[in-house]
């Protein structure tokens, strides 16, 4: 029977840079094996389908499309575990080890353990990697072992560590080396077929191309200017590759490499430097998440647990539809509502009203992102809801509660990003953007918009609230 290295792609959907692929392939060729590239359909993380699993599946399907290119197809397994697994063992061929590139955290830990175990069970030997970020949970840690709870001194030691270099796929090697037994894996190309059926959205950036691209656009060209124009999100000045880290249509291994040939021929700056902490991040909050395996659920600060949160479910729609009455927060949530994405400023504006403004549980706001954002990651996710609300590691202190107004008229002065996503406030001037319910009656008729009626009056008063917010953390604090 042939020999079989499997790849089992999972959130890492590219060919290059990839490390279980690079590793399949290497010991395929001494071994004499083939590669078989697989996915796995689980229905667990197919129960509902959001914006998010819309663009994840049309990722895959780019992914699908690109790798038939070297005659490298990809094959489909569907149902639980066991159930999907076992099909691979009634084929015609030998499997010699499965290579993938792990989950530390969450669901993906959970079922990286159970497959593991069932694998080992039938003889077969497992090969896991850490790619999705630079370094591991466990990698950065203090000279004592213990971990960082802290980001500055997690990214003193992060910095100081060699980083792996980019793990350069021979995609010659694909078209030599790939299996091909898509004929007897239907059913599984039935339910993907499926899934691929209900994705109704137009990506116009999608895939490995794309985000070379716009990785290569944004090193270029904006960088340099990162650290002063990030926090303004009518500036077009992010990367946006969030989506591409997320889905591992792009290595941070690349990202990181990249950046830094920014650097040697163009001279360190501050933009680059932020820019690069910024993948340090990804890498401190998967930590975090691995090191409190329940902080989806529970405040990672444990004076904080338990609050007694507003219930006010009303509140919740306002805002989530955009309709509080703060002109910044309804287009932020305006913005994720309609393309799932939001400039990361106006994730921690957005999150803070929630939790202080509204004082709504964290978790409901989390899970709200985790049903819209196509660049949804669980560790930094979680992380940041946590950091708005106090709760978490190196958090917000509870006392600095953001202002939405001041957030609006420093970060959208001139309300350039409210009246792209508030067209009810189209023609109400900068004197009047960040609290259009100050006009007057008349000045409400000359600019038409009718506070009440076209936009909503300030659902809260901000200086209540905040003292309100900082009573309630201060009695937990106390407690």
């Amino acid at each position: 029977m042939q020999k079989v290295n499997i790849v089992w792609f999972r959130q890492d959907l590219r060919l290059s840079d990839h490390k279980a692929l690079y590793y399949a392939l290497k010991d395929a060729e001494q071994s004499r094996a083939k590669v078989l590239g697989l996915f796995h359909i689980h229905p667990s993380l197919n129960e509902s389908f959001t914006v998010r699993h819309d663009y994840f599946f049309r990722t895959l399907e780019d992914l699908i499309n690109h790798a038939a290119e070297y005659d490298f197809p990809i094959h489909f397994i569907t149902g639980e575990v066991e159930e999907a697994f076992q099909h691979l063992l009634d084929q015609d061929f030998a499997i010699r080890s499965v290579f993938y590139n792990k989950d530390e955290v969450g669901f993906g830990r959970e079922r990286d353990q159970k497959v593991n175990k069932w694998l080992e069970a039938q003889g077969i030997d497992v090969e896991s990697f850490v790619d999705a970020h630079i370094h591991g949970a466990e990698e950065v840690h203090k000279k004592d072992g213990g971990y960082y709870k802290v980001f500055t001194p997690y990214y003193r030691m992060w910095s100081s560590l060699e980083k792996p270099a980019v793990f350069r796929v021979d995609k010659q090697k694909l078209s030599e080396l790939g299996a091909d037994y898509t004929d007897q894996f239907k059913r599984g190309e039935k339910a993907f077929r499926d899934l691929l059926s209900k994705c109704t959205k137009e990506w116009n950036h999608i895939g490995e191309r794309s985000a070379v691209g716009r990785l290569a656009h944004f090193l270029h060209h904006k960088v340099h200017h990162y650290e002063e124009n990030r926090d303004f999100p009518s500036k077009n000045a992010t990367s946006m590759i969030s989506p591409y880290l997320k889905n591992g249509v792009l290595s941070p291994r690349t990202v990181y490499h990249k950046a830094m040939e920014i650097k040697e021929d163009n001279g360190e700056s501050k933009g680059l430097e932020t820019y690069i902490s910024e993948i340090a991040w990804r890498d401190f909050y998967n930590m975090i998440y691995y090191i409190y395996p329940n902080s989806k659920d529970e405040e990672v600060s444990d004076q904080y647990q338990g609050i007694d949160w507003n219930q006010d479910e009303e509140y919740f729609e306002k805002w989530k539809q955009g309709q509080t009455g703060y002109p910044i927060v309804d287009a932020a949530m305006r913005q994720l509502n309609t393309i799932g994405w939001m400039h990361n400023r106006l994730r921690m504006v957005v999150a803070s009203f929630l939790t202080k403004d509204y004082l709504m549980d964290w978790r409901k706001g989390e899970r709200y992102f985790e049903e819209c954002l196509i660049d949804y990651d669980a560790s930094s996710n979680i992380g940041g809801w946590q950091w708005a609300a106090s709760t978490g590691t190196d958090a917000v202190p509870y006392f600095r509660v953001f202002n939405p107004t001041r957030q609006s008229e420093r970060f959208d002065p001139e309300g350039t990003f409210i009246r792209s996503y508030l067209p009810e406030l189209k023609d109400v001037p900068k004197k009047y953007i960040h609290e259009p319910s100050k006009m007057s009656d008349e000045e409400q008729n000359q600019y038409n918009c009718k506070i009440g009626e076209d936009y909503p009056e300030p659902s809260v008063d901000h200086k209540t609230m905040r003292k309100r917010a900082i009573e309630v953390f201060e009695q937990r604090k106390d407690s």
